[in-house]
C-alpha cells in the first residue's frame, strides 16, 4: 500500500486539478477525490503500538442480532460485562451486520472490534440513552484503562434522526429539555457518539465514525490516547466537532480523515485544574480535514491550559472559518506550539491567534493568562471570497456580512500582549476585492477596531480590519520570515498593519497586490525592522508610520 506521506502528496495533487472557484460542484468533486484517495490508501502508522491480545467474544454468540432492527443494547452490554470479568479483559467482536444499540459502557481492558462491513448503529429513540443518572452518550467510558475501538467497520450514531426524535418529544411536551436552545431551535442535550472521560491507555484504530447528534468524539482528562487511521464523517447536525481533546496528556492523532459540520480537531481545556489535567504533549500529524467551522482549533473553552503541542503535515479544504485558530480567552495558559506543513485550500481564513478575557465558567475576575512561544511554518493557503462550506448539508452559522475579506490576525490585549510568535515560509492568497462602500477603517483611526476583550474568539470578531493580509495588535516579539501574501484582485487596504507592537522583524516579505500607496503600516510600534521587502502586482509598496513609533528600520536589498 502507499505510505501515508504518499497519500498526502496525492491529495495535494488532486487539489491542483480541482481548484475551487465559486462552484459548489467543484467543491463536491474535490471532497469526493480526497475521500477516495484516503479510502484507497488507508494504512496504520508503521510505528503505532499494537493492541493488547485478548480473548474474543463474538456478540452473535451472546444474543446479539445483526439485522439493523433488533435492539441489542442488553446483549452487547452483557457481552462486555462478561468479558470484563476475565482478568485480562476481552475483545468484543462484531462480525458483518448491523447492530442497533442504545448507550454502551466500556470498562477497563475491553476492546470493541468491528470487522469489515460491521456497523454499530445508534438507536434513534432517546429513551435508549437514558438511565437513572440521566442522558448518556452512545459509547461511554469513565475511569477505564486499556480500552480500544478497532477494526474496519463503522460506528454510525444516526444523530440526525435521534435529534429530530428529541426535538419532537420536546415540542409535544412528552420530554421537555429544560435547556432547550430557543434562539437556534434545537435541543441542547444530545448524545455524543464517543465520550471517554479520565481514561488511560486508549486506542482508537482504523474505524469509521459517523453521524453524531453532538460532538463526534470527546476525550476528557485522558492520559495516553492514540487515534490512528480513522475516518470521521459527520455533516449531520449542529456542533458536530470531529475530535475534541479536553485536558488530555500524551495524545497522538495521525493518518486520519475528518469531515465535520463543526470544528474538525479541537483542543479544549474545560474546568480548570480538575484532576490536575491540562492539555500537554499533543501530537497531530498527517491528516486531511474539512470543516464548516475551524479545521485546527485551540479553544474556545480555555479554563485550564495548553502546553507542548506539535501539529504537522495537514491538508485542509472547504473550511468556512480558520485553517489554524489558536485561542485562549478564559484564563488558560497557552505555550510552546509548533505548527508546520499546512496546505489549506478554499478556507475563510488561514491563521488566527487570540488572547482575550471572556472568562466563561470561571470567576469573572480571573486574570488574563499568557499566550507565548508559537511557531507556524511552511503554510500555503488560499482564502475564499464566498462561503467555503457552500456544499455542506449542515452549514455553520453565517458570519457578519458587513466587512471586507478578513486577513490573518494575531491580537492580544493592551495589558496582556501575545509573546514570541514566529511565522516562517507563509504563502497566503487572498481574494482582494476590498471595497470602502462595504466597510472602512481609516488608518489614522485604528482605535475604531474594537478590542472585544470579552468577545467570543473568532477571526471575524473585530469586524472590519484595516489590512488585507495580516493584522497584528498587542504583540511583543514577532518574527515574520519569508511571508508572502498576494491579492487576486485589487484591495484599497495595505497588506500589513501593526498596531501597538514591540520587537517585530519582517525578513524578506513579499507583497503582491494593488490599491494602497503603502503596504506596511506601523502605528505605535517600537523596535521594528523590515529587511528585503518585495512589492509586485502594481503596488507602489513602502512603509507608512503613524502614531508614536520608535526605532523603525527599513532595509531594501
Amino acid at each position: 500500500m502507499s505510505s501515508r506521506r504518499s497519500f498526502i502528496k496525492s491529495a495535494v495533487a488532486s487539489a491542483v486539478l480541482l481548484q475551487v472557484a465559486s462552484c459548489s460542484t467543484l467543491s463536491s468533486n474535490k471532497k469526493n477525490s480526497f475521500e477516495t484517495v484516503f479510502d484507497n490508501n488507508r494504512a496504520p502508522s508503521k510505528n503505532r503500538e499494537p493492541l493488547t491480545e485478548r480473548e474474543s467474544y463474538n456478540v452473535l454468540s451472546h444474543g446479539a442480532v445483526g439485522d439493523g432492527r433488533t435492539l441489542n443494547t442488553d446483549a452487547i452490554q452483557n457481552t462486555i460485562n462478561l468479558a470484563a470479568k476475565n482478568a485480562t479483559g476481552g475483545r468484543i467482536v462484531f462480525p458483518q451486520g448491523k447492530y442497533l444499540s442504545g448507550s454502551l459502557f466500556i470498562p477497563s481492558n475491553i476492546e470493541l472490534h468491528l470487522e469489515k462491513n460491521a456497523v454499530l448503529l445508534g438507536s434513534t429513540n432517546v429513551a435508549d440513552y437514558e438511565d437513572a443518572r440521566g442522558l448518556q452518550h452512545f459509547l461511554n467510558a469513565n475511569g477505564s484503562e486499556n480500552i480500544a475501538l478497532s477494526g474496519d467497520g463503522t460506528i454510525d450514531a444516526q444523530g440526525r434522526e435521534l435529534v429530530l426524535n428529541i426535538d419532537f418529544l420536546h415540542h409535544s411536551g412528552e420530554r421537555i429539555d429544560p435547556n432547550y436552545n430557543v434562539r437556534r431551535r434545537r435541543p441542547r442535550s444530545r448524545p455524543e457518539a464517543i465520550s471517554f472521560h479520565y481514561c488511560k491507555n486508549v486506542k482508537i484504530y482504523d474505524v469509521t465514525i459517523k453521524n453524531s447528534a453532538s460532538w463526534v468524539q470527546h476525550y476528557a482528562g485522558c492520559f495516553d490516547l492514540t487515534i490512528d487511521n480513522i475516518k470521521v464523517e459527520s455533516d449531520t447536525y449542529w456542533n458536530n466537532d470531529g475530535i475534541d481533546i479536553n485536558n488530555c496528556k500524551k495524545v497522538r492523532i495521525t493518518n486520519s480523515f475528518v469531515n465535520a459540520a463543526d470544528d474538525a480537531i479541537c483542543l479544549k481545556s474545560k474546568f480548570k485544574g480538575k484532576n490536575g489535567f491540562f492539555n500537554e504533549d499533543i501530537y497531530i500529524a498527517d491528516c486531511v480535514l474539512r470543516s464548516s467551522s475551524n479545521a485546527l482549533k485551540f479553544g474556545t473553552e480555555s479554563q485550564g491550559g495548553f502546553k507542548n503541542v506539535v501539529i504537522k503535515n495537514i491538508k485542509v479544504f472547504d473550511t468556512y472559518r480558520s485553517a489554524i485558530a489558536i485561542e485562549t480567552v478564559d484564563g488558560a495558559y497557552l505555550e510552546n506550539v509548533e505548527v508546520s506543513n499546512i496546505e489549506a485550500d478554499n478556507v475563510g481564513n488561514a491563521i488566527f491567534i487570540r488572547l482575550g478575557q471572556r472568562n466563561m465558567k470561571v470567576d469573572p475576575n480571573t486574570p488574563v493568562s499568557y499566550l507565548r512561544n508559537i511557531k507556524i511554518s511552511n503554510v500555503t493557503a488560499k482564502v475564499s471570497f464566498l462561503r467555503a462550506d457552500a456544499n455542506y448539508e449542515v452549514r455553520g452559522p453565517a458570519l457578519n456580512k458587513f466587512f471586507n475579506p478578513i486577513p490573518a490576525s494575531i491580537v492580544g490585549l493592551p495589558d496582556a500582549h501575545i509573546e514570541n510568535v514566529t511565522l516562517e515560509n507563509i504563502n497566503i492568497s487572498y481574494p482582494g476585492r476590498g471595497n470602502k462602500g462595504i466597510a472602512y477603517v481609516p488608518l489614522e483611526q485604528l482605535f475604531l477596531v474594537p478590542e472585544e476583550r470579552a468577545g467570543y474568539p473568532e477571526y471575524t470578531m473585530f469586524g472590519e480590519l484595516p489590512s488585507w493580509g495580516l493584522f497584528v495588535r498587542h504583540v511583543d516579539g514577532l518574527v515574520l520570515k519569508n511571508i508572502n501574501v498576494s491579492a487576486r484582485h485589487s484591495d484599497f487596504r495595505p497588506a500589513f498593519v501593526f498596531d501597538n507592537v514591540k520587537n517585530v522583524q519582517l525578513i524578506n516579505p513579499k507583497i503582491k497586490g494593488q490599491g494602497a500607496d503603502e503596504q506596511i503600516v506601523f502605528n505605535n510600534v517600537s523596535h521594528a525592522s523590515v529587511k528585503g521587502p518585495q512589492y509586485t502586482g502594481g503596488t507602489t509598496g513602502g512603509v507608512l508610520e503613524l502614531g508614536n513609533n520608535q526605532q523603525i528600520s527599513v532595509q531594501s536589498f
